[in-house]
């Protein structure tokens, strides 16, 4: 426990910057907060922190520590919460970062309140560091990084190139990819990379005429509907105005391919039961589905 309460001093040292404002925070002065880092340093045989009169930095080896220490603290949270809950039905709060994507989580995650409504759900559509933000799970798309995580396959989607038939009126309906560099374009560019979304029938040597690019799903298929250029969208996203007539789809049979979307959480023996019947509810309601089989 005297390790676990080192653990903890560093932690804290490392998110504030600072001896001072640890040993204010947790009532000790700044030079017994020194004191435990330098023996948590001697007894690890490596040095923490880069000290100076004004600074204090993690060093290489305490960067790597840094994410360790997190980890175990949330094992120890995670433990604890368990233990606290094991006697009822699940409750507390849960941190939740899933993609804005309309009408694909929506059912499930109103199913879920309305089968636990004493856990709380606290969703962002922020890309956010699942263990160092404090987050208990997070939804992501396509291919992942060995990041340490657990993950499980949700489900999967077709992207579809839609366009309204007022525009394919106007501009005509492409039929290759030559034809389709000529058409306006409603494009989306990754936040994380500043890259645009790769369309078929484009690799990187094709240099297509510059489109709009908005990163909002919404705004696009509004876009589209309206008759202002041709967009690739999930399927699931443009279910309604493809039946309607509003939108149709384009060159099929190069928009096979499907893109998953995965349920990732921080590695853990001791889940959390909230957290647990969140993982299983959401696999239960979406697992092994496919979003846009048919155009």
């Amino acid at each position: 426990m005297d390790s676990l309460g080192g653990i903890a001093m560093f932690v804290q040292v490392a998110d504030s910057g600072s001896f001072s404002a640890t040993g204010r925070l947790l009532g000790l002065s700044s030079s017994a907060v020194g004191k435990s880092v330098a023996r948590m340093e001697a007894r690890l045989g490596a040095r923490l922190f880069q000290r100076s009169t004004r600074h204090l930095a993690l060093t290489a080896e305490g960067e790597k520590f840094l994410q360790r220490c997190k980890r175990i603290l949330a094992e120890v949270e995670a433990a604890e919460r368990e233990l606290g809950e094991s006697g009822g039905a699940p409750s507390g709060r849960l941190r939740i970062s899933l993609p804005r994507y309309s009408g694909l989580f929506e059912p499930a995650i109103g199913a879920f309140m309305q089968a636990y409504p004493a856990i709380d759900l606290d969703f962002s559509d922020a890309m956010v560091n699942i263990v160092s933000d404090g987050f208990d799970a997070a939804v992501r798309t396509g291919e992942l990084a060995d990041s340490g995580l657990m993950r499980r396959k949700l489900c999967t989607f077709r992207r579809l190139l839609v366009a309204s038939p007022a525009y394919l009126a106007r501009h005509g309906r492409p039929v290759d990819g030559a034809a389709l560099l000529r058409h306006a374009r409603l494009d989306y560019r990754f936040p994380a990379t500043g890259r645009l979304e790769q369309w078929p029938l484009m690799d990187d040597s094709v240099q297509p005429a510059p489109g709009m690019v908005c990163n909002s799903l919404e705004m696009r298929v509004f876009l589209a509907v309206q008759g202002q250029g041709i967009a690739y969208l999930p399927a699931f996203a443009v279910q309604r105005e493809l039946a309607a007539g509003q939108l149709v789809s384009l060159l099929d049979e190069h928009t096979q391919a499907r893109t998953a979307f995965w349920l990732l959480w921080p590695a853990s023996r001791h889940l959390p039961p909230r957290l647990r019947v969140f993982i299983d509810f959401l696999l239960e309601q979406l697992h092994d589905q496919t979003f846009g089989a048919q155009p």
